[in-house]
């Protein structure tokens, strides 16, 4: 189901058509001395500035992003989501998982509740929907 219809915007007040980009425009501008530039941020980043030397590696070697290592902690197989809360905070407090794993652990169960309470109104409202349109 389409939210706007086809070949209206759904902003009426934007961007018209048409309008050029400018940003577009100042790469076309500058893309025939990108290789200038680039020997000149490399002659500077040699002379030592630490500017160059910055801008250079954060293009080549973007920042790692943080990982965490694989943990495992005893979780009840069975039982509510309640239940599984329970069980990732005992084992932070036992020391047995890691606080900011727990709490992504936590906020996973509480994103799993939402998905279960969203599911389990769905089917109430088709069978309200049923039990409507059959007595009509």
């Amino acid at each position: 189901m389409a939210r706007f219809e086809r070949g209206r915007s759904g902003n009426p007040g934007g961007r018209p058509r048409g309008l050029p980009d400018r940003r577009r425009e100042l790469r076309d501008l500058i893309r025939e001395h990108v290789p200038a530039l680039i020997e000149q941020a490399l002659a500077l980043a040699r002379a030592g500035d630490s500017a160059a030397i910055r801008l250079l590696l954060d293009r080549a070697l973007p920042p790692l992003k943080p990982t965490t290592e694989l943990v495992q902690f005893p979780a009840p197989e069975a039982g509510t989501l309640a239940d599984m809360g329970r069980s990732i905070l005992g084992a932070i407090a036992a020391g047995e998982l890691p606080p900011d794993v727990g709490r992504v652990l936590i906020e996973a169960l509480s994103a799993q509740g939402r998905l279960v309470e969203i599911t389990e109104l769905e089917q109430r409202v088709r069978v309200l929907e049923g039990v409507h349109v059959d007595e009509t």
